[in-house]
């Protein structure tokens, strides 16, 4: 391995040491620290096969991490493509709803964390509340189950 190459692997190992990363984000970083595309690909590649790095694992660490702040699968699958990761939809899915457990208790603690307890409100005030649901990833689907189980919404 000669010393750019070693370079390379040494930067990279000291950012995984920290948390989990993308092969995407690995590149941006290790590019603007002036390394070449092509011993960066390489070295990424070989640490990769060692099992030093992983995309999957990344998309699992990022997904939970995002699930604890009250986002949805919309946004966390919007995030991670941001991020360089192509995971199938029932992958992500199967790994998601396994942190998360169950959608609808997911979307009824960031409901409750943003406005409180649940209580009667008119259809203005749900419209406005059911934007900032949709804004965190939550479909329309989930978010009309979620009115409809706890039947709250005023004409």
């Amino acid at each position: 391995m000669n010393s750019v190459a070693h370079d390379i692997k040494n930067h990279c190992l000291r950012l995984l040491a920290r948390r989990e990363h993308s092969q995407k984000e690995l590149i941006t970083k290790l590019m603007q620290k002036g390394f070449q595309r092509a011993d960066i690909q390489f070295v990424i590649d070989d640490l990769a096969q060692n099992n030093w790095q992983s995309d999957a694992r990344f998309a699992e660490s990022y997904a939970r991490y995002r699930l604890k702040k009250g986002y949805g699968a919309t946004a966390i699958r919007y995030e991670l493509s941001q991020k360089g990761i192509d995971v199938a939809v029932n992958t992500l899915n199967d790994a998601m709803l396994t942190v998360a457990g169950d959608w609808l208790d997911l979307l009824t603690q960031t409901y409750c964390k943003k406005y409180g307890e649940i209580a009667p409100i008119t259809r203005y005030d749900w419209s406005k509340r059911s934007r900032f649901l949709l804004q965190r990833g939550f479909s329309s689907s989930q978010i009309t189950e979620f009115a409809r189980k706890l039947r709250f919404i005023y004409s």
